[in-house]
């Protein structure tokens, strides 16, 4: 599927799938090819469980915008808490999530994905003295993505728009990337997503299609993930703001919470598709 110029896929944890297959049929229900596919579950299997799985991934006729790493122990039940927890922020869990993004960076080489998108945890401001540890982990990561020709996108969210600049002016790698999420930047109170496309557009390799509201307490409290089209995230400025930086890539239907998650995912092609014309 197609739209305003797009290829249009979705996050394959956002249909929560019993199994591969079940994944693969839902996918085409909803008359899409392409997923984002979380790839820690894969990484943790054994090598011939993984082998089966690929072989069914392979088969499916599905298309791959690029994959996703998260971590076991990544508390998101509050911001501070995964402000200390989340990506590679921690210096004790380092080398063990560097080698299962390595895992994960492998299964999507032989996927033929171009991405491995992550959340790759808070980045503390340039003044901070844990800054120059922050920044010689990504260009570590990054170096174990580049030998298998796949590009690191980080998720945007945490950080405003002009620190996450910051950041990629003073990190040596050049295949680090963002993989921008409009409501995650509503959800965390890093500031206007429309705003920040203009300002991070020609690093912005993936994109989510996803909505929330600010909570009362930005940055404090969690905002409300909403459907997309629901939310404070509008549609054709959202789209309009992407081909104003040059984005021309990948548009993947994120949704992370409710009860009605294909039918919300339903919509948001909808929303899409209203928003292009």
């Amino acid at each position: 599927m197609n739209i305003a110029g797009h290829t249009i896929g979705v996050c394959s944890w956002s249909i929560l799938p019993k199994d591969t297959p079940d994944l693969v049929a839902t996918v085409k229900g909803l008359g899409l090819q392409h997923v984002q596919l979380a790839l820690g579950p894969l990484a943790m299997l054994d090598d011939k469980r993984r082998h089966q799985e690929l072989g069914v991934l392979r088969n499916s006729g599905l298309q791959f915008t690029g994959g996703m790493i998260g971590f076991p122990d990544e508390d998101y039940s509050t911001i501070a808490s995964i402000k200390k927890t989340g990506g590679f922020v921690s210096a004790e869990e380092f080398d063990f999530r560097r080698q299962l993004t390595k895992s994960a960076a492998q299964i999507a080489k032989d996927l033929g994905m171009p991405l491995v998108t992550a959340h790759v945890g808070f980045v503390p401001p340039s003044n901070d003295p844990n800054y120059g540890s922050m920044v010689e982990r990504l260009e570590t990561i990054a170096a174990d993505l580049d030998t298998l020709g796949l590009t690191l996108t980080m998720e945007t969210g945490q950080e405003s728009a002009p620190e996450l600049l910051q950041f990629f002016n003073d990190l040596n790698a050049k295949n680090v990337k963002i993989n921008f999420d409009p409501a995650n930047m509503i959800l965390y109170g890093a500031g206007d997503p429309i705003e920040a496309i203009g300002i991070l557009g020609r690093h912005i390799a993936h994109v989510h299609v996803k909505d929330a509201v600010l909570s009362k307490s930005p940055g404090i409290l969690w905002g409300t993930e909403v459907p997309f089209g629901t939310g404070q995230v509008p549609p054709k400025e959202f789209l309009r703001a992407l081909k104003d930086a040059g984005y021309t890539g990948a548009l993947a239907i994120e949704r992370e919470a409710g009860e009605t998650r294909i039918p919300d995912i339903a919509f948001a092609i909808e929303t899409l598709k209203k928003a292009a014309v």
